[in-house]
């Protein structure tokens, strides 16, 4: 990131940097802000909420620089503005995994610690403990939120409300033509049709975002804000990584695509004073839903290493989801080891997978059985294909990551990083660059989440704090 903004290796090992990035100097003729916005947070108006953590120091080539966790800002409220280093951690190394995985997202430019003791309550049960500060600094081309236009809706502000609709157009969507109700439509269009990408990349590899508030959801489809995010161990579409949604799971894996267009209808909502008509609006949210249905078919065809569209993919989709919660199964090692499936030996299936199975000994009954249904109706889809095996499964491993920033290796690195070594960091950081290669020296971390790791605090379900 730092040679795409055009900073030399001399500059980001220089002082001035290590201040600007640490929020200890203002960069000459620039103008600091935090964002003021609103947002529905897991389903409810919160009314006016704002950067509480985030400072944006400028722009470079077109490239919005924010520091988080540098102090407190206009929009704190009684938070101190500080973040911690774990959760600095998470932020640097997942933004960057995410990168390199191919899904849209913010990036991060560098990681620092503060040199402040900071307090906070981890799981949100009277426990506070003091905690290394830190800060990251991150770069997006833009980090508008849907909150942002919410505000000025909210508040009837009609003619903010335009300046920043047309703004974000002018800058970010320029394509589209000069702002007019025509235009505003096509943006909105636009809008969903990155949110709906998004959505579906994170189904791809298995990534929970775990607070999908609107404040959260960034108009430019980008993964925006890693709190208590997740990536799926165990194949689980009811599974939420968030503690504060362990109720409701409102938040769920399988849900990600229906949230995203609850929270596009609160953005239809706030642009359609600009707009004055619901019909147009609507449209393209029941557009969306048949959209998602194409595009996470289209996903899932790819997944498999299927090319050619036939009548009964989807059967063969649903009834592998359904074999994949029957017993615990690791969904980043099966995908990956499916990819070197013999459609000629589908007796072989089963033991091609076996190490994603958690307990290989549940393996019986029906459970085995359906497997082996599977196989041989899967065996007879490819045998449909024109595609050779081998050029099948190059395919395939385009699609199925072998590394992901699981939660526990995160939280192995946060440890060390806590006692003052940053190697297993550096090490995470190298891994994830290149999810889709086989990587011998790192093999290690194609593996399942340990049985210690299972309820570990950290290594599963994670809070919002930071």
């Amino acid at each position: 990131m730092s040679k795409e903004l055009g900073f030399s290796n001399q500059d980001i090992q220089s002082k001035e940097f290590l201040e600007v990035m640490t929020g200890n100097s203002i960069i000459e003729n620039s103008k600091p802000f935090a964002m003021c916005y609103a947002g529905h947070q897991f389903g409810n108006w919160a009314g006016q909420l704002g950067d509480g953590r985030a400072i944006n120091l400028g722009e470079i080539k077109n490239w919005a620089l924010q520091l988080k966790g540098a102090g407190p800002t206009p929009y704190s409220r009684t938070a101190d503005g500080l973040a911690v280093l774990r959760s600095s951690v998470r932020e640097y190394l997942c933004s960057e995994a995410m990168h390199h995985l191919g899904v849209p997202t913010t990036r991060a430019l560098s990681l620092s610690l503060t040199g402040d003791q900071v307090l906070r309550d981890m799981m949100y049960d009277g426990n506070s403990a003091y905690e290394k500060g830190a800060i990251v600094s991150r770069v997006a081309k833009s980090f508008l939120r849907f909150g942002n236009f919410e505000i000025f809706a909210a508040r009837n502000d009609l003619k903010n409300l335009k300046i920043l609709t047309d703004y974000t157009i002018l800058h970010h969507f320029s394509h589209l033509g000069n702002p007019c109700k025509e235009v505003y439509l096509k943006f909105f269009q636009e809008v969903t049709n990155k949110t709906l990408e998004m959505i579906v990349h994170w189904q791809r590899v298995g990534f929970v975002h775990g607070v999908m508030n609107t404040d959260n959801m960034s108009i430019l489809g980008l993964t925006i804000d890693y709190g208590p995010y997740g990536w799926l161990e165990g194949f689980d579409l009811g599974w939420t990584p968030n503690t504060t949604d362990k109720k409701h799971k409102r938040y769920r894996y399988g849900n990600q695509p229906t949230i995203g267009l609850w929270n596009l209808y609160q953005l239809a909502n706030a642009l359609y004073p600009l707009i004055d008509e619901a019909a147009p609006l609507e449209e393209i949210l029941e557009r969306y839903q048949r959209d998602f249905k194409t595009e996470s078919l289209h996903m899932m065809r790819s997944k498999l290493g299927l090319t050619l569209a036939k009548k009964n993919d989807l059967l063969l989709i649903e009834s592998l989801e359904d074999n994949l919660q029957a017993i615990e199964t690791d969904m980043t090692i099966f995908f990956r080891l499916l990819s070197s499936f013999n459609s000629k030996q589908a007796e072989k299936g089963i033991e091609l997978i076996q190490d994603a199975f958690y307990s290989p000994e549940q393996l019986v009954g029906k459970v085995l059985t359906d497997w082996k249904h599977w196989f041989v109706s899967y065996a007879k889809r490819l045998e449909r294909e024109t595609t050779p095996n081998e050029e099948r499964e190059q395919l395939m491993k385009t699609k199925n990551p072998k590394y992901v920033l699981r939660n526990y290796m995160a939280q192995l690195a946060i440890d060390k990083a806590n006692k003052g070594d940053i190697s297993l960091v550096e090490e995470l950081y190298q891994v994830l660059k290149k999810p889709y290669e086989e990587q011998p020296e790192f093999e290690h971390w194609f593996t399942k989440r340990p049985e210690w790791a299972r309820h570990k605090v950290g290594c599963s379900m994670l809070s919002c704090s930071s």
